[in-house]
């Protein structure tokens, strides 16, 4: 389970982040395969840290996109931090996609339960989940609720941890920067 440790903001900051974002919708199928990614920890360098993206995620995340492939960012971070995620995302190059967030305590209490059901609503809905990438053992359990292979799970480790999170996934990864070349050479182009 991921925590929050509370940090200084200042007051303005502080106000304006709170603003909870509402539900996404499950956009029509789309042409080709998707990727998941959680983002906190995974596309930042620890689950902590919300400010900062980790380098060359956006290189990886936007070979996929080259390829032919969507992409779908699930995460249960608390909402005092939703209201400016997109612009964040955009900030640092990261392709657009749908972005899941949880909604209430409930689903941020249990990410691998809302993380699941949201990926499985996608499968429901006829999409194909192809490759998933997280830092928490509880992202890796709803990637394989959802139907993602083992061997497309792939694991980040923390800033300041010795290794991934416990779980089922293909790889822990150092870094995104030494993936570039799986993405490009072992991952198949759906154009």
């Amino acid at each position: 389970m991921r925590t929050f440790t509370a940090f200084p903001i200042t007051a303005s900051v502080f106000a304006a982040g709170c603003v909870q974002l509402p539900p996404v919708p499950i956009p029509d199928p789309p042409v080709g395969q998707v990727v998941v990614l959680d983002i906190d920890g995974t596309l930042t360098p620890h689950n902590l840290s919300v400010f900062e993206a980790r380098p060359d995620a956006d290189k990886v995340v936007a070979a996929y996109v080259r390829k032919g492939y969507k992409i779908v960012y699930v995460t249960t971070r608390v909402p005092a931090f939703q209201s400016g995620l997109e612009k964040w995302l955009k900030k640092y190059n990261f392709p657009s996609g749908p972005v899941h967030i949880a909604q209430n305590d409930q689903e941020r209490k249990m990410p691998a339960t809302f993380k699941a059901e949201i990926l499985r609503t996608y499968t429901k809905a006829n999409w194909h989940l192809s490759y998933a990438y997280g830092d928490s053992s509880t992202d890796f359990l709803a990637y394989m609720s959802a139907g993602i292979p083992q061997g497309r799970i792939f694991a980040l480790k923390r800033q300041g941890s010795e290794d991934c999170e416990g779980g089922g996934f293909a790889l822990c990864l150092d870094e995104w920067t030494a993936h570039i070349g799986y993405v490009e050479k072992e991952v198949p182009s759906l154009k």
